[in-house]
């Protein structure tokens, strides 16, 4: 799973990237300063590991990591080919989430590709070309779709239909972006998240958005957070670990994380029945703390 950095040129997002993931991408006070994109792979903040590794007096602490790139600036009619807008929407594509850095500070001697600082105008000309984007490709894909209707086949109808409804609706959001008043701005920034702050944040912010969770492992060797997607049975939970354990699985001993702390250790959980076993189709929990039986 990825997440995109992805704003205007020269608004920070490498320096956001850098402060998150550590991966030393290159910061200059010029435009197109990043033009392939840089990887960088940072660990998801789980205070519950530090209180599991005490609990266990465990060796070592494995957190879930979660995977950022770093995304050469956008700039008005990128989907129209400016600015090398093309390749760099063809990045955004590839990965699953996007996080947008909006410049929110006055300073002369960082320049601002058009001359002025206003988080809201940066706001929509990013979100109107990522739009413009979309509706270009669903154009391109409900053309060949209409274009196979004649070889009868009744999923090629189907698929013009939703395609057409998808880009009516992008054709709306081109509207809204372009009508919108200073209170719908306003509304708009908060709905975007502009008010939060931390690198934390984002990070476990990012993590919800691709709809993972974390389950989690703890002995004296090492105390682990699993990621998994949410809505994951726990063999297929197990298979996370290895391939044999999903293979084998025959149940999970499962105890939330807070009921675990409650406690203050396992034994003691069990004797108040905290511990549960759970089949194949238990739906594995975020800060369930798992130990999975398993033969092969």
């Amino acid at each position: 799973m990825k997440l995109g950095v992805v704003g205007l040129p020269n608004v920070g997002k490498s320096t956001l990237f850098n402060a998150i993931t550590k991966a030393g991408a290159e910061c200059a006070n010029y435009p197109f300063c990043t033009i392939e994109p840089n990887v960088g792979i940072t660990a998801v903040p789980d205070e519950r590991l530090s209180v599991l590794g005490k609990m266990y007096n465990t060796k070592k602490i494995t957190p879930a990591v979660i995977e950022f790139v770093d995304i050469a600036g956008l700039v008005k009619g990128a989907s129209a080919g400016e600015g090398l807008g093309n390749k760099f929407l063809s990045h955004i594509r590839e990965v699953d989430a996007i996080v947008h850095v909006v410049r929110c500070f006055e300073d002369s001697a960082i320049t601002h590709v058009e001359n002025t600082v206003d988080p809201v105008r940066d706001i929509e000309t990013i979100n109107l070309e990522l739009a413009l984007a979309d509706l270009e490709t669903v154009r391109k894909r409900r053309e060949k779709a209409e274009k196979n209707i004649k070889t009868g086949e009744k999923k090629y109808a189907d698929e013009a239909a939703v395609l057409l409804k998808i880009e009516a609706a992008l054709n709306e959001v081109e509207s809204e972006l372009a009508g919108m008043d200073e209170n719908e701005r306003q509304y708009f920034m908060q709905e975007l998240g502009l008010n939060s702050s931390g690198l934390d944040e984002v990070v476990s912010a990012g993590y919800k958005l691709l709809g993972l969770i974390s389950y989690l492992t703890a002995g004296e060797k090492e105390c682990r957070a699993w990621t998994i997607t949410k809505g994951t049975k726990a063999p297929q939970a197990a298979g996370k670990i290895h391939t044999d354990f999903e293979k084998g699985f025959i149940r999970a001993e499962v105890v939330s994380y807070a009921e675990l702390v409650k406690a203050g250790s396992l034994v003691a959980a069990k004797e108040k029945g905290k511990v549960r076993s759970e089949g194949k189709e238990y739906v594995v929990e975020d800060g369930d703390v798992v130990l999975f039986r398993f033969n092969v």
